[in-house]
C-alpha cells in the first residue's frame, strides 16, 4: 500500500509538472509577439504595454519617429541639430498599444515609477527637524518621482498638494507624452 501511494504521488507530481510547463509556455507565447518590429508604433500596437522595449523591437534604440513625435507632443521648437541631443536624452515605452516618450530634462525621473507614498521618508523627517515650519521641502529631499509637494508643519512633514498622478503603467503622467506617427 505504501508503494502504491508513492507511485500515485509520483504520477501526480509528474502530471503537475507537465501541466505547469505547458501553461507557462502558452502564457509566454501569448504575452510576447512572435515577430520582430523596427517601427516603434507597430511594435507598441503588438505588445500593448511594456516599460522598456524588449528583443522583439529591433529598430534604433531611439528612432527619429520617437524624437520627432516627442518634439511635436511637447510643443518644442527644435531643428535637426536637436535630434542628436534628444536621441541621447529620450526614452520610450508602450502603454495601451501606443508609444510614450520622456526626455530626461532637469531632474525628470523618466525611468522611475511614480512615488505615491503618503508617509514621509526619513530624509523629510530630518529636513523638517532642521527646518521647522519650512513652506516647502525641496525635491532633492522628497525625491523627484513623488506625486506630492511637501512642507513642514512645525517639525512634521505634511503633504501640501498632489502635483501629479501615475499613468496606467505607474509612471508620472506629466512627463510622459503619448506620440502619434508623423503623417
Amino acid at each position: 500500500m505504501n508503494k502504491r501511494m508513492m507511485t500515485t504521488a509520483g504520477w501526480l507530481a509528474l502530471c503537475a509538472l507537465l501541466i505547469a510547463g505547458c501553461s507557462s509556455k502558452a502564457e509566454t507565447a501569448a504575452a510576447a509577439p512572435a515577430q520582430t518590429f523596427s517601427d516603434p508604433f507597430a511594435y507598441c500596437a503588438a505588445v500593448n504595454t511594456i516599460d522598456t522595449p524588449d528583443a522583439h523591437y529591433t529598430g534604433q534604440p531611439v528612432p527619429d519617429a520617437v524624437i520627432g513625435g516627442f518634439i511635436r507632443a511637447a510643443e518644442l521648437a527644435a531643428g535637426e541639430e536637436a535630434y542628436e541631443m534628444f536621441r541621447q536624452t529620450t526614452i520610450w515605452r508602450c502603454m495601451d498599444g501606443k508609444v510614450y516618450a520622456c526626455n530626461y530634462g532637469a531632474n525628470l525621473p523618466c525611468d522611475s515609477k511614480a512615488d505615491t507614498n503618503e508617509k514621509p521618508s526619513q530624509a523629510m523627517l530630518d529636513f523638517c527637524a532642521q527646518n521647522p515650519g519650512a513652506e516647502a521641502i525641496p525635491m532633492s529631499v522628497t525625491g523627484h518621482a513623488t506625486i506630492y509637494s511637501w512642507g513642514c508643519q512645525a517639525e512634521t512633514p505634511v503633504i501640501l498638494e498632489q502635483i501629479d498622478q501615475p499613468d496606467a503603467a505607474g509612471f508620472l503622467s506629466r512627463i510622459w507624452y503619448p506620440l502619434t506617427p508623423e503623417d
